[in-house]
């Protein structure tokens, strides 16, 4: 049996079985707690911060309710209202909320790395959750992904799955090949435009394409990313209408792939640059299936770092 973690910084060289573990406790968590009407006690005493230095609205409330499903206490971080925000350093930051003894932190950051660091520096027993740091990782979406993907085509051996957009700066492209990878994918198709695709010596496992329509042929899944505005040059955004026509996914387009094929997206969703309505909302859409799924998964990390 893989070891029990302390901290969940990245999906990088996690064992199968831990992933598997994680995927298999948050739909035994799921069912326990009635899909979210019945409270469990699993983790009562125990304090969670949301130390959250990027907005986001998904992750911060799933990783709230999550903790207060189990039972925990939850305090959320106002960063805007922080010392942070007179210049304190951020491992200051960390002692004096070590000091109030926490149990977790769960932290989200633009620079990469910043999970890992707080780990490092932190002089107690808190264990520290990644709830994406830069472009690096996004730990607990990719699980969400992949637990979406197991509940509808469990034998990810024969899974075909493209991922299409802003590949490059997306942590959320990176740690769902990564669980996919953990859990043996078939292939893993990427696709967008070369400005926004990453380093030809990243992911070698991955098969390219700069065509959506060819990316998409005959695929299970698809995932599509949003354009990381925020982590790009001026100079690099692309147009947003003759994006759409090369690598927007519409209904078209999803014709091309297999019957069935699951529509996925991490959200915030704009529609008509990256997916259009009429998909988003289709019958095959998973959309909100993950957001759902959200929550069980960061139940699973909660319990898995925090139980007795």
């Amino acid at each position: 049996m893989s070891p029990r973690l302390r901290h969940l910084t990245t999906l990088e060289n996690l064992p199968r079985a831990t992933i598997e573990r994680l995927l298999d406790r948050a739909e035994s968590l799921r069912d326990a707690c009635a899909h979210g009407t019945r409270k469990l006690d699993v983790l009562a005493g125990r304090t969670v911060l949301n130390l959250f230095f990027e907005p986001s609205t998904r992750t911060r409330t799933s990783f709230e309710l999550a903790a207060r499903r189990l039972g925990a206490d939850v305090v959320n971080f106002d960063i805007g209202f922080s010392s942070t925000s007179k210049g304190e350093e951020l491992f200051d930051t960390l002692h004096t909320l070590e000091a109030m003894h926490l149990d977790a932190i769960v932290v989200r950051h633009k620079q990469s790395g910043t999970p890992d660091e707080l780990v490092r520096h932190a002089m107690s027993g808190v264990s520290v959750i990644n709830a994406g740091d830069g472009n690096r990782a996004h730990p607990t979406q990719g699980l969400l992904d992949v637990l979406t993907i197991r509940q509808h085509r469990p034998d990810f051996e024969n899974l075909s799955v493209v991922i299409c957009g802003d590949i490059r700066h997306s942590r959320v492209a990176r740690s769902d090949i990564q669980a996919l990878t953990a859990l043996g994918a078939g292939q893993i198709r990427l696709c967008g435009p070369a400005a926004l695709m990453p380093a030809s010596d990243e992911f070698p496992h991955c098969v390219r394409y700069d065509d959506f329509d060819k990316a998409i042929a005959g695929v299970d899944a698809v995932i599509t990313l949003r354009l990381q505005k925020e982590r790009m040059a001026s100079t690099d955004l692309p147009d947003e209408a003759a994006y759409f026509t090369h690598f927007g996914l519409d209904p078209r387009r999803l014709g091309l792939a297999a019957k069935g094929c699951l529509v996925m997206h991490p959200g915030p969703i704009n529609r008509g640059i990256e997916i259009a309505s009429a998909v988003a909302d289709g019958a095959q859409s998973r959309i909100l299936e993950q957001v759902g799924n959200g929550v069980f998964v960061r139940m699973a990390v909660l319990n898995e770092v925090l139980a007795r």
